[in-house]
């Protein structure tokens, strides 16, 4: 992909919608929007998504969810089947695979699985992980199979979503920073927009343009290492993979009467996991790596230097469930996203007609359709 792409001009006409950010959420907010029949734009400061929308797992983890997210989950996941169709690019229903090694990560399972039915989860026994998992690591007790959840290489997929919104006539302003938002105009560093509504959909850097909101709304910055790891022994793995470190982070997990058990184990086995903020999962790219993660801390700003030990820490706790020595790691990454302890999801008008909408809790590609979906249903 070209750093260099020439920006869209910005629209001449005032717009219905215009959306400031081209990661997952702006571009699901012009998604919906355009599908409604409204006049969109997009801006975006750089010159393609570059943020957290592509430096995720890709994973659209449907039914580790619980209340309002799950439900946004489920009707992002009909937008994430449709628009695979129409913008052509490849989607994974294997699902995803939760490996339970220990029983009280079993007992967190079982308890899900009777709450959610077959539908959405199915328990396995050791062989029936073994099938989804083919290698010699894991000594799975047994698991789970979530027949709902998708995958998608993000780094290609983020980009397609912006190409087909450009082909059915929705301008992207590459390269173009908003400088304030106001009601019915928006000043950008190529000049104004004037647009009926704003969606500022900017994720952890809402703090630039307000600070006090984002103070309000207890926003900070999680900062991610992840890695890409070659695949021991050719393995494919269809599925993603969700562990019990996994349950520790996922509100259908943690919701379960024994997750409270599950996080006493691990504190008193491993607690340097818990200190690292380890969720240990994976997913395969197309070519074959396996995204291998991740570990999450936690500031306002984040010091530009990576702990090579927590990348040690990643690379064990892989080796071990694969079952092999060691993984030979292809490429290192931060990734960083907007955190609040306090919801899933900040959306607050900052002004009249101007919506600040991030996802605050990692699960942007899970959501982010649904989230738009109901931004938009309130402005009728």
């Amino acid at each position: 992909m070209s750093n260099h792409r020439a920006p869209s001009a910005l629209p001449s006409e005032p717009v219905d919608l215009l959306v400031v950010g081209a990661g997952v959420v702006g571009l699901a907010h012009a998604v919906e929007a355009h599908l409604r029949g409204l006049s969109v734009a997009v801006v975006d400061r750089d010159a393609f998504a570059a943020g957290a929308s592509v430096r995720n797992f890709g994973h659209v983890c449907v039914t580790a969810q619980n209340g309002r997210a799950l439900e946004y989950a489920l009707a992002a996941r009909e937008r994430w089947l449709w628009l695979a169709g129409k913008a052509g690019f490849a989607l994974n229903q294997a699902g995803t695979l939760v490996v339970a090694r220990r029983p009280e990560e079993m007992a967190v399972l079982e308890d899900l699985a009777g709450e959610r039915g077959p539908e959405q989860v199915r328990l396995l026994d050791g062989a029936g992980v073994r099938r989804h998992l083919p290698v010699d690591g894991a000594a799975p007790l047994g698991g789970a199979h979530l027949p709902l959840d998708l995958r998608l290489n993000s780094p290609t997929v983020i980009p397609a979503v912006a190409e087909w919104l450009a082909a059915q006539g929705v301008p992207i302003a590459w390269r173009t920073s908003v400088l304030s938002a106001e009601p019915g105009l928006v000043r950008t560093s190529r000049g104004e927009v004037r647009a009926a509504r704003t969606v500022l959909a900017v994720g952890h850097d809402v703090d630039r343009l307000y600070p006090d909101v984002a103070d309000a709304a207890g926003i900070t910055r999680c900062k991610l290492q992840m890695l890409e790891v070659e695949a021991p022994g050719g393995v494919r793995i269809d599925p993603g993979v969700l562990t019990g470190l996994s349950m520790l982070r996922y509100g259908g997990f943690t919701a379960q009467p024994s997750a409270a058990a599950l996080r006493e184990a691990v504190a008193a086995r491993a607690p340097e996991l818990l200190d690292a903020g380890v969720n240990l999962m994976l997913v395969q790219r197309p070519g074959g790596a396996i995204v291998l993660g991740d570990t999450h801390h936690y500031a306002l700003t984040h010091g530009p230097f990576d702990d090579e030990e927590l990348a040690r820490l990643l690379l064990r706790e892989g080796a071990d469930l694969f079952g092999v020595p060691s993984l030979r790691v292809l490429r290192r990454w931060r990734g960083e996203y907007a955190s609040s302890a306090r919801a899933d999801v900040l959306d607050t008008e900052v002004a009249d007609g101007v919506r600040a909408v991030s996802v605050t809790s990692g699960i942007g590609m899970t959501i982010a359709h649904g989230l738009a979906q109901a931004v938009l249903d309130s402005f009728a």
